[in-house]
């Protein structure tokens, strides 16, 4: 049984497999018009169903995926403004925090976050500078896990207990640990999770494994965690014991073989200023740690500047491409070994969209394990 969770993020993957740059002569052609019904559809959806917690998160997704669409081709649209709009209220009514979304598309809501600062009405506006504050907190670990532990506790005090709601809370606080390593996060998510209110058959693998496997650490008294943890991980656990294998944590992965194609980029499409594709950018990260080797330095930066261009490109558009894990962390890499303010900068944007966005990877776990 898939739960809502699960169904959100493979609609949200689906929704977003279309995105067309806008330089390319692509194999899949996503009509904006077209994203822009599927929103209403879901509007609809949502209003049959009394809008819970789900309804309305399926329903941001369906913006977002539509905004980011007339973004990359019909920027000039005036669909843009209402999806800007749409975006920074819906976001705003639901604590949106870059931590907890599943979308990947944190440069899209900071874009139309910009836009309403401008051309909003004074209460949207403001609404559009708390959304910047959650996505520039990127840059600062504690602010944002302090940021979702806030976000998803305002759900928490809208929706009551449900069971959507009581999972990203504890997501909030097992993914701020992560990000920061202060165990006190880590410490939230089990208290919270050892609730009798709490879902724990709700969990999604993208972190329910990663949580589970602390759990059982816990637990048994492995080092490093406090005895107050070691009692809620062992209520949590029990709780987990108690309920029968089938609704165990849930898949977020069920998607089929054709259908992983249809999100990932095909070779002829290009991406950033100078227009590179998936091999080229694999072609140049090889070349600039050539060059790197043979001590050029800082004579790279404007190269690997734009390399870091293409691979945010290419995760603007197919945030879902099953190469772009490993691209980011290689480039990440690469930078890091040239000392500009230009290559460092483009460093930390790379970490933090693989950090952020793509936590469960293991590219993500690499590199926030080092």
């Amino acid at each position: 049984m898939i739960r809502a969770r699960s169904k959100l993020f493979v609609a949200a993957i689906l929704l977003a497999a279309s995105l067309l740059p806008t330089r390319a002569s692509a194999a899949l052609v996503a009509d904006p018009q077209t994203l822009y019904d599927q929103m209403k559809t879901s509007f609809d959806h949502g209003a049959a169903h009394g809008w819970a917690f789900f309804d309305q998160l399926y329903y941001l997704s369906a913006v977002v995926n539509a905004g980011r669409a007339y973004s990359l081709q019909l920027p000039d649209d005036p669909n843009y403004a209402e999806l800007a709009k749409l975006t920074v209220n819906v976001g705003s009514s639901l604590h949106y925090n870059p931590l907890t979304n599943h979308d990947a598309a944190t440069w899209y809501v900071r874009e139309a976050a910009l836009y309403m600062q401008s051309h909003g009405l004074p209460e949207e506006a403001q609404r559009a500078t708390q959304l910047l504050q959650r996505v520039d907190s990127e840059n600062d670990p504690a602010v944002e896990a302090r940021l979702a532990d806030e976000d998803a506790t305002a759900n928490l005090q809208v929706y009551g207990r449900d069971g959507d709601a009581l999972v990203q809370q504890v997501e909030a606080n097992w993914r701020g640990y992560v990000l920061t390593k202060d165990p006190a996060w880590r410490s939230l998510a089990f208290g919270r999770a050892a609730k009798r209110t709490f879902p724990i058959d709700q969990l999604p693998t993208t972190f329910g494994s990663d949580f589970l496997n602390a759990a059982h650490n816990a637990a048994a008294g492995v080092e490093g965690y406090t005895a107050q943890d070691s009692v809620n991980a062992k209520r949590l656990l029990a709780h987990l014991q108690a309920i029968a294998p089938l609704h165990l944590v849930g898949s977020v992965n069920i998607i089929s073989h054709e259908k992983y194609l249809t999100i990932t980029a095909p070779a002829d499409e290009y991406f950033g200023r100078t227009g590179m594709s998936v091999l080229g950018m694999r072609n140049e990260l090889h070349r600039l740690n050539a060059y790197l080797d043979a001590g050029w330095g800082y004579r790279e930066s404007p190269a690997g500047v734009l390399l870091a261009d293409s691979v945010d490109g290419l995760h603007r558009v197919y945030p879902r491409d099953h190469e772009l894990p490993a691209l980011l962390l290689a480039t990440y890499k690469a930078l890091r070994r040239i000392d500009t303010p230009e290559a460092q900068a483009s460093a930390g944007l790379m970490r933090t969209i693989l950090t952020v966005e793509y936590q469960d990877t293991q590219q993500a776990r690499e590199l926030l394990s080092s």
